[in-house]
């Protein structure tokens, strides 16, 4: 399993993915905000997106996994 982790103390904007949705290695999975600068949150390596950790409007901590990502399933 791969973690798309926050890199930084911050609201989660907006979730960019759904469950189950296809990513790529750099693909954005959330928007998270702070001092009204946007920071993505994106996918370390291709997959599909498996479990969705966060809600829009939360406020994460730098490491908090976001998402987890499934590259087994790559087909």
């Amino acid at each position: 399993m791969i973690e798309a982790r926050a890199d930084i103390v911050a609201n989660v904007w907006k979730i960019v993915v759904r469950e189950g949705d296809p990513v790529g290695a750099g693909d954005p999975v959330a928007v998270l905000e702070t001092m009204k600068m946007e920071i993505p949150v994106i996918a370390p390596s291709g997959g599909y997106v498996s479990r969705i950790l966060v809600n829009e409007g939360q406020i994460v901590q730098e490491g908090d996994v976001v998402a987890e990502i499934d590259a087994a399933t790559i087909g």
